[in-house]
């Protein structure tokens, strides 16, 4: 996976970081703190998992830098869709895939139809519909 380097005091609610080289989680709220007498301003960084919905939060000193993972969108055809999985084939790559069909977008999956997704971690999750 790629990813840059950021400034803990560059990021924002709603960034997306990579905290302990393997998990991808939001920014939810971020707060930074005014140096002390003899020592650096920190940064309290609350965030959840993409991929598994946890919150993890942590302290670190606002001059430090953080992993950003670049995620790119890519877009896909249904092929089919069985029980809560759909079945995906890449418009660019034609690789085909099998990933979950999110809540919302049960009712709108159907063959044919095409959706954007984002790979993360080796993991794709769909992001949109077309």
């Amino acid at each position: 996976m790629e990813y840059k380097m950021m400034g803990i005091n560059e990021l924002r609610k709603g960034d997306t970081i990579l905290v302990d080289d393997q998990f991808i989680c939001k920014i939810t709220d971020i707060t930074l703190s005014a140096p002390g007498k003899h020592g650096h301003a920190k940064a309290r960084v609350e965030a959840v998992g993409i991929l598994d919905d946890k919150k993890r939060v942590f302290v670190m000193s606002a001059e430090d830098r953080a992993k950003v993972p670049l995620i790119e969108k890519r877009t896909a055809q249904v092929i089919s869709v069985n029980d809560g999985k759909a079945q995906l084939m890449d418009m660019e790559t034609y690789d085909v895939f099998e990933t979950t069909v999110p809540e919302e977008f049960k009712d709108k999956m159907t063959e044919g139809v095409q959706v954007t997704y984002s790979d993360l971690l080796g993991q794709k999750l769909i992001k949109g519909i077309k």
